[in-house]
């Protein structure tokens, strides 16, 4: 899995029992800085546009399949050993219907080819989920609530799962129904690049820099009244929408403040969002769960708290998985689901017309 963020390339080794998932082994990979420019200038329109993104997506492949190797290494294992591997990809470019401009117009488009990963580690390779439920007429995203039900539903009770990467995205769970899911807001995209900008980091460690600034209240009135948070039922975005660039236009419009208080009025931004779109469901939810980068945030995941209160909050480590690995490990998931011609999308979530088996299947060997 290599996200909005653009941090890493996150692999994990699971062994799947249908719903039951153990995760084996772990390895975060190194993505070059120059991998990461690349990414960041053909996630939007330019110059020679076809020519780049055809050496880049061979270039993630031989990535994701060195990266997969070291994963083997590190746990003990051969290629022979596995029987498949689930590959998200790199989002390049995220437009499905609730943006389009209608249904044959939207796309989701992530690289990575998975035929360069099946040729070079030997292994079956399951890649391009999102594209089946679009044509579908569904979002594309999100994918993981599908498994955050299957993994974490526990009867009797009303969870949220809430994953924070780049994009944060939330799963209503009552009992063990799945009852909705969606794309809440930015996660950490405007962080991770405003501290970039200001400070050379690549994220707010700890969210040190955040909780010595204040919310601007004007500035987060602007933000919020961007048009994705008015809309209901299912529904998805990307960096497509929150970027430095929008930010620098709400930005324009306010009165001089100070680099520190921007990045205390995104936290803000992140925690309400998540907030309204949580308390916006037709049933009161009293746990919620996070994973991805935003769980490891403290002033972040202290002010969802305060947000969310009466809800309990903690991470997903409090119901048997590290919040680092749980989008990897959808992953390998969607792949067996795949594998044994089952659905890994749901209509509730995507807006799909119906259930779908998702990904297209890469044999190994030769």
């Amino acid at each position: 899995m290599s996200g909005t963020s653009v941090d890493a390339i996150d692999c994990a080794l699971v062994r799947c029992r249908g719903d039951q998932v153990m995760i084996v082994a772990t390895h975060e990979h190194t993505l070059p800085p120059r991998i990461k420019s690349q990414i960041a200038a053909i996630s939007h329109s330019g110059p020679d546009e076809i020519e780049r993104m055809g050496v880049l997506d061979r270039a993630l492949g031989l990535l994701f399949a060195e990266a997969t190797m070291q994963l083997l290494s590190l746990a003990g294992k051969q290629p022979g050993d596995i029987k498949a591997i689930g590959s998200h990809g790199q989002t390049i470019r995220h437009r499905p219907p609730s943006t389009a401009t209608g249904i044959e117009a939207s796309f989701s488009l992530q690289i990575g080819d998975p035929n360069t990963i099946a040729e070079k580690t030997g292994i079956t390779t399951i890649a391009d989920f999102r594209r089946r439920d679009i044509a579908a007429g569904g979002e594309g995203a999100p994918l993981a609530p599908a498994f955050h039900a299957a993994a974490f539903a526990k009867p009797g009770v009303a969870r949220a799962i809430v994953n924070i990467g780049g994009i944060a995205n939330a799963s209503i769970i009552d009992g063990s129904e799945l009852l909705m899911g969606f794309d809440t807001g930015p996660g950490n995209t405007l962080l991770d690049h405003w501290i970039a900008r200001h400070r050379k980091e690549p994220y707010d460690h700890d969210g040190q820099w955040s909780s010595a600034g204040q919310v601007h209240p004007a500035l987060l009135k602007k933000l919020l009244a961007h048009t994705y948070f008015s809309k209901t039922g299912a529904r998805s975005t990307g960096k497509e929408a929150f970027n430095l660039a929008w930010l620098d236009s709400q930005l324009g419009e306010c009165d001089a403040i100070t680099a520190a208080d921007v990045q205390t009025t995104l936290v803000e931004l992140t925690c309400t969002s998540i907030t309204r779109a949580i308390r916006h469901c037709p049933m009161d939810v009293s746990e919620v769960y996070v994973c991805g980068g935003g769980s490891h945030n403290s002033h972040l995941m202290q002010r969802l708290a305060q947000c969310l209160s009466p809800a309990a909050l903690a991470s997903t480590s409090a119901i048997g998985m590290d919040p680092d690995w749980v989008e990897a490990v959808t992953f390998a998931w969607l792949a067996s689901r795949t594998l044994e011609g089952l659905s890994g999308n749901s209509k509730a979530v995507t807006g799909a017309s119906g259930t779908r088996v998702l990904g297209g299947i890469y044999p190994g060997g030769t």
